[in-house]
């Protein structure tokens, strides 16, 4: 059920059969320019394909038209309350601008921003978050809260369609895991617009990865989505990559290796956590498309990480090496993790494909 429209936000198609975006946002001042740079920086290379800075205040304008001038990647701009602040991000170069129209005043202040969105050949994300409903809608919120985002979505669009603006996309988000979802499924059958999914104030890492993972990941199961924001508190950096690992887990997309190790027993000989980690933390410095299994006795050890790409089965004291599918070592359990990276690495220099650090 992926939209039908696409839209382009800064050379990056978003909808209309396009792969699902993964995008972050800052928490840096933005008037720091050189910090802000660093984490998109750090955000591009762990997969963030756009990323959301906000746009305060106008003594924050030079600072922003910098960042957009030298990021990396496109840059959307969120914008609350001053729709003057949404043209001056527009016209600093911003991909797009994050708007809840609830926030930015009237119509008419809304209209100004779709102009000048349309003049710079920029898109609009209209961003409902039960949180800042407009005043008409947050006596059916109480009541019937997925219901308020789907109806206050659409009649933005409907705005947006009667100035003749049409390269926007639509979020509505809450912090509640079944409003999400019910919101989304129900938006999802009244328009063709792109959707960006995610559920808002999710948590910090741990509690904010579980309700994102269950909230986004039964939308994207549904066909629901086409761009993808994890909200967590904490390092961005984090959004991006459960944001990864959600898309690689249905299987939609996939950037770097794919862990698999089990969850261990009684018949566990070695310090199997310890070695799952420990492959787990190195990984994070590899981009290839591999799979590596771990795992930690003699009943489904050996024929799962012979299935894998790379594998470990370990018992007492000592495990197996596999290399696709091939077992090319018997080495003592403390040697294990630095045996597999060797022939991690020397595969994929041999393959020619990305390694650590590359």
């Amino acid at each position: 059920m992926a939209s039908g429209r696409q839209i382009d936000v800064g050379g990056v198609p978003v909808g209309g059969g396009a792969p699902v975006v993964v995008q972050s946002m800052t928490n840096t001042p933005t008037g720091d320019a050189g910090a802000t740079l660093a984490q998109i920086r750090a955000l591009a290379a762990a997969g963030s394909e756009l990323v959301r800075v906000s746009l305060p205040a106008a003594a924050d304008g030079a600072a922003f038209a910098e960042i957009v001038r030298r990021a990396p990647v496109p840059i959307v701009a969120d914008i609350h309350f001053d729709w003057r602040l949404a043209q001056a991000a527009l016209a600093a170069g911003a991909a797009g601008v994050r708007i809840n129209p609830g926030t930015i005043g009237s119509d008419a202040h809304v209209a100004e921003i779709v102009r000048a969105a349309g003049a710079h050949g920029a898109a609009i994300r209209i961003g409902v978050n039960s949180g800042s409903l407009p005043r008409e809608l947050r006596g059916l919120a109480q009541t019937r809260p997925a219901e308020a985002l789907v109806e206050a979505a659409l009649n933005y669009a409907a705005r947006f369609e009667e100035w003749g603006f049409t390269d926007y996309k639509l979020s509505v988000k809450s912090s509640s895991v079944p409003d999400t979802i019910t919101a989304y499924r129900a938006l999802a059958l009244r328009t063709d617009a792109p959707l960006h999914v995610g559920v808002t104030e999710a948590g910090t890492v741990w509690s904010g990865t579980i309700k994102s993972a269950v909230g986004i990941g039964a939308l994207l199961a549904d066909g629901i989505g086409d761009t993808v924001r994890v909200s967590l508190t904490g390092d961005p950096v984090e959004e991006v990559r459960v944001a990864w690992a959600i898309l690689a887990a249905l299987e939609l997309r996939r950037r770097g290796p794919n862990l698999i190790s089990c969850p261990t027993c009684g018949r566990t000989e070695i310090d199997l956590v310890a070695l799952a980690e420990a492959v787990e933390e190195r990984l994070r410095a590899y981009t290839a498309p591999i799979t590596v299994a771990v795992m930690g006795c003699r009943v489904n050890g050996p024929e799962e990480a012979r299935h894998a790409d790379f594998g470990i089965a370990g018992g007492a004291g000592e495990g197996v090496v596999f290399v696709h599918g091939v077992k090319v070592a018997t080495v003592p359990e403390a040697q294990l993790v630095g045996a597999l990276f060797e022939r991690i690495d020397a595969d994929l220099e041999r393959t020619g494909k990305q390694s650590a650090g590359s």
